[in-house]
This record gives structure tokens, sequence and C-alpha cells, in this order.
């Protein structure tokens, strides 16, 4: 096994975190000593030990004289963990091999001088670019402060979202289906209008097995959320947010004593402002939404340009109609020169079902 390998096993370690570590990264350690893999570990939950602890922790003999590979630049400042840099240090390890550098202004590579200063050999860039996507989420958030947010939908291959009637369950097949719970597990909250709720009263829930649920935040311009829908009767339970604009105390009174979170923000173009809604829930420690709202919705957070990546699961089906609906709606651009541009696009077959998924480039088309 080379380098990479050692790396690679590091990065399928780190993935177990998945879910856990928000607003903390998902970072995988492996050590390595005479060719032989002798500890390995990972960033289980934020609060607990960081994954170079772990492995050093798991070793089964002395790591003295040993490599480190970790996804991530070990830290060297005090938080809720010490830094691991000095475990490092203590336990004799020659050479690190490291494949993202943290952008965290209390590491940024600090850790990595720190580490060369004492003599040892540190090596970087190492699967760099599968480091960095398992890591966009913390990247954007612990340099903007906001969350990073997937606008996900499921579509035809004809571009519908719904039939005629509006009909829309189900799109895609069970993979596709699985795919998206374990998103639902891994990001911190999952968003969607009011339209949606009245629609489909979705629960919004994480039906993976071991999973954990999103704070379910719902855009409710005029507090509309039906007191008997399942996201309101639940809200005791899990986590949900109301967003809306309406600020009298009769009206959200109800909602509160359900167990709702109720914000009142800016209004925009008579929808709750989303510029406003990700400053806030950044502020309030959430570092990832998931969108899975209709296509006015979908419209304000590109308009708005708070969208970072695209998720599109497409099926091979045609509803056909004009009147059925597609995954944006809203005004829209009037030339093609003015669209929303994507980059990066991966494709992934999911059973019959393909997910696209694409980053989005930054403020291409704004409104403000």
């Amino acid at each position: 096994m080379n380098d990479q390998d050692y790396m690679l096993r590091a990065l399928e370690l780190a993935k177990r975190g998945a879910g856990r570590t928000s607003p903390n990264p998902m970072v995988g350690a492996v050590i390595v000593k005479n060719g032989r893999i002798i500890g390995e570990g990972y960033h289980q939950k934020c609060g607990e030990a960081h994954a170079e602890r772990n492995a050093l922790a798991a070793c089964r003999e002395d790591p003295a004289g040993g490599d480190l590979y970790v996804t991530l630049e070990p830290c060297c400042h005090h938080g809720r963990q010490p830094p691991c840099t000095q475990a490092i240090l203590d336990a004799g390890i020659t050479r690190v091999v490291v494949g993202s550098g943290d952008p965290n202004p209390l590491v940024a590579g600090k850790g990595l001088e720190l580490l060369r200063s004492h003599g040892l050999q540190v090596e970087t860039g190492v699967c760099k670019e599968a480091c960095d996507r398992l890591n966009r989420v913390f990247f954007h958030y612990i340099q903007t402060g906001r969350p990073y947010v997937v606008m996900k939908y499921a579509m035809t291959m004809d571009g519908k979202i719904a039939t005629r009637t509006g009909a829309s369950q189900w799109i895609t097949g069970e993979e596709a289906r699985e795919q998206v719970h374990r998103d639902r597990n891994r990001y911190s909250a999952i968003l969607v209008g009011v339209g949606t709720v009245l629609a489909d009263n979705p629960l919004l829930t994480c039906r993976m097995e071991g999973g954990r649920n999103p704070l379910r935040i719902v855009c409710d311009t005029r507090l509309r959320t039906p007191l008997d829908s399942q996201i309101v009767r639940t809200a005791g339970e899990i986590p949900t947010l109301l967003a809306t604009c309406r600020g009298e105390p009769e009206g959200i009174a109800p909602y509160q004593a359900a167990g709702c979170r109720v914000w009142t923000l800016p209004e925009r173009n008579g929808h709750v402002d989303l510029d406003a809604l990700m400053a806030r829930l950044g502020a309030e420690g959430v570092d990832s939404v998931i969108l899975e709202g209709g296509g006015q919705l979908n419209w304000s957070a590109l308009e708005q340009g708070v969208v970072q990546l695209v998720q599109a699961y497409v099926a091979p089906k045609l509803f056909g109609g004009s009147q059925a609906k597609s995954p944006i709606s809203g005004l829209g651009v009037e030339l093609p020169a003015q669209a929303v541009t994507l980059k990066n696009t991966t494709v992934t077959q999911l059973g019959e079902d393909f997910l696209l998924e694409s980053e989005v480039e930054p403020c291409v088309h704004r409104d403000h």
C-alpha cells in the first residue's frame, strides 16, 4: 500500500462520523508502522476526541517512529478538546501525511508549521480533492459563517417534479430515496416552503436506521402551516422552526405552545428573506441545510445566491403536460447569459435513477 491507499482508508473512516460531528469537520486517521496499519480512528461526535487521538488510542503497538495519515490538518489549539499536534508529538510519530489544509483561522497552517518545527516530516495534498469534498460543508461554514445549502429535487427525464394533477410519489426508486435519508442524517437542517406542507403534509424525518433527524424549517411568510399538520404535531419531539414575516404574538403563540420555534424575519418580494434566514441560522450554529422545497422556493434561493450545491435525482420516466411542475419556477432569467451556472458535476447511478450533483458558481444571479 502507498500514501494514497492509506489516505483513502482514512477517508472511509471519516465518513462514519456523518451527521454526528457538526459543526466540526469529518476526519479520519490511520497510523502505519513498518508497512502495517497499527491504529485507526475517526472523529465520532462533536465535543468528543478527534480522529488523531482516537487512532493513537487504538494502536496495537507503540506508534513511535510511525506514520500518521489524516484527512485534515491536525489542530494546534485548545477547544473542547486539547490540540492533536501535542498528542502526535507525545506519541513519537515521525511522519505526518495530510489531505486537506484547515481554513479555520485558529489552525490554517499553524498545525503543519508546529509539527515541522519539531522535526517531523510533513507531506500535504494527498487525495486533496476527495478530502476537500468530504468537508465542503465545514469549509464553507468556517469561512462564511453561513450554512452550506443543498438544493435537492427529484424529476423525470422531461424535467417534471409532479404530474399535472400535482401527484409526485414516487418519481424515483427505493435506492434514490435511501440516499435522500442518508443526506438527511448528514446535514443539519431541512428546509421547505409552506406550500409543500399544505400539499404533502410531510414529516421531513430521517428514516435511516440509526440516523438522526435534522432541524425542520418551514418558510411560512403568513403563518399558514396547519396546527394539525404532522410537522406541528411532532414539534415537541423533533426540532422544528417556522420562519415567518408575521410577528403578532396571538398568531405565533399556538405554534410555540406546540413546541415550534418561530422566527420573525424581513420580507423580500412577498416571501421570507432567505438571505436573512441563512445569516441567522449560521449565527445559531446550523452549518448545513437541505432545501427540499417547490419551484418558487428554489428560485428564490437561487436568486438570492444562498445555494452552494444542486442535487438532481433524475428518473427514467416522462410525465409530459404543460401544467406539470418543474423544479424551479419563479420569474426566471431573461437571457441564456443570465443562467445560474453549475460546475464540477458528478453522476451517480442509484438503481434505475441517476443523481446529478453540481456546485453553483457563486453570485452569478442575485437580486441584490
